[in-house]
């Protein structure tokens, strides 16, 4: 399964906020992942289309640490079938040119960890991985390739 890939718009930050039950452990404070997104230029985000149903999405924001914070997020049904894979690679190239790193939430879960591990995280402390990332500009293909879709 090929899922396409849209860049998250500040104008679709209900697609954050519908996603981030299956990013984050129930918690009261969730809303810190969405309210206002993308309202400052260290905000980023794809989004995850399959037969035109939105199956995840991967976004940042910068919290308490100047490190910005990921949250990645698959509706269960379409979970190991190459969405995060596919959402996680492109995010990483998108990301290396606004950011130094990126911090990923664990919870401790091995499945979380192991995923993360094979995209260069590293263990930071606890329950928390970061990444260093590539300073490059980003090439996309020519073929097929339309910039309307990602733009505002």
């Amino acid at each position: 399964m090929t899922p396409t890939l849209y860049f998250l718009r500040s104008s679709e930050s209900k697609i954050a906020k519908d996603m981030v039950s299956y990013a984050h452990k129930p918690a009261d404070n969730l809303n810190i992942y969405y309210d206002f997104y993308g309202l400052t230029p260290k905000d980023m985000g794809l989004y995850a289309l399959v037969d035109n149903v939105i199956v995840g999405a991967i976004w940042t924001r910068e919290l308490e640490s100047k490190t910005p914070q990921l949250s990645l997020a698959v509706k269960p049904e379409y979970r190991r079938k190459g969405v995060a894979r596919a959402m996680i690679e492109q995010f990483l190239l998108e990301a290396g040119v606004v950011y130094e790193r990126l911090e990923a939430e664990t919870y401790g879960e091995a499945s979380l960890i192991s995923f993360y591990e094979k995209f260069g995280f590293t263990h930071l402390k606890d329950t928390l991985m970061v990444k260093t990332l590539e300073r490059k500009e980003v090439t996309r293909p020519s073929d097929g390739y339309d910039p309307r879709k990602w733009m505002d």
